[in-house]
């Protein structure tokens, strides 16, 4: 790829995605900053010569191939995309609707989806790009009132892992991106919906956790500007790491999964080890 890449990032009007717009223009690369609202998103990231902002509803697939086909015709080529636009539904999974759950997946599997759909093609064309998916620690190890966001992002974690060799041949990479808890706005009331509580046997848990992370945010450990130049950094790496932990949380996560996971593994290993056929 050549030194000045051209970068497309989706939830680029706020929270991480605007500081991995700044950072990558900060690095001298071109940006393609997409949003629900074009305007909103140029405003978020600042004037840059080297900046395109368009509207993007990663729900809708024809919004998609407009964004990918206007980057190009700007830029001449896609070097790097970025799957970051997201939100949370939190709540009991018994508390959560079936909408809810579907409007989940949606916007944090399917619009990924439906964006590097998009991409592909020119990437394929250029034998070569970087698809960079932002996961959580949420994709690896599932927690309470996360049945729906975990759901969403452990299916991107295995999307992502059967997409890698598909791709490969051409000279695609892709690197998933875990963080932890960072100071962006996804416990903000313009990112998260609390599930409405109906159920007594949750409700007091419900209010502890509901006071917890609102409490929480704007407050978190992890900085969003470190991680979005740490992004810069590793793109720019002859080989991307295929998973990259995102804070000192993410570290642990990773390790404590890793551990269970063995732990698991052994837990019946006779029984386990002997359900082959006899002939």
């Amino acid at each position: 790829m050549p030194e000045q890449k051209v970068w497309l990032i989706t939830g680029a009007g706020r929270g991480l995605g605007v500081d991995i717009a700044r950072a990558a223009l900060g690095a001298g690369h071109a940006v393609v900053a997409t949003g629900r609202d074009a305007a909103k998103v140029a405003i978020a990231v600042g004037q840059h010569d080297k900046l395109l902002a368009i509207a993007l509803d990663v729900t809708q697939p024809p919004d998609a191939s407009a964004a990918v086909e206007a980057a190009v015709a700007k830029f001449g080529r896609l070097d790097i995309l970025v799957n970051n636009a997201g939100n949370f539904f939190a709540g009991f999974f018994e508390e959560l609707s079936p909408e809810q759950v579907r409007d989940q997946i949606e916007t944090l599997l399917f619009g990924p989806m439906n964006v590097t759909r998009a991409v592909l093609p020119v990437m394929r064309n250029q034998r070569s790009g970087l698809i960079v998916t932002i996961s959580s620690t949420a994709g690896i190890a599932g927690q309470m009132f996360c049945t729906a966001y975990a759901a969403a992002k452990f299916g991107i974690e295995g999307w992502m892992e059967s997409l890698t060799p598909e791709i490969a041949p051409f000279g695609i990479r892709t690197m998933l991106v875990e963080p932890g808890f960072f100071r962006t706005e996804l416990l903000s009331t313009q990112s998260t919906t609390y599930a409405e509580p109906r159920i007594d046997d949750y409700a007091g848990t419900t209010k502890e956790i509901v006071a917890a992370w609102r409490s929480m945010d704007g407050k978190q450990g992890g900085d969003p500007a470190k991680l979005a130049d740490a992004l810069v950094t590793l793109v720019a790496l002859e080989e991307p790491p295929a998973r990259f932990a995102a804070g000192a949380d993410a570290v642990q996560t990773f390790e404590a999964k890793a551990r269970t996971l063995v732990a698991q593994a052994h837990a019946h290993l006779e029984l386990s080890t002997g359900l082959a056929h006899e002939t």
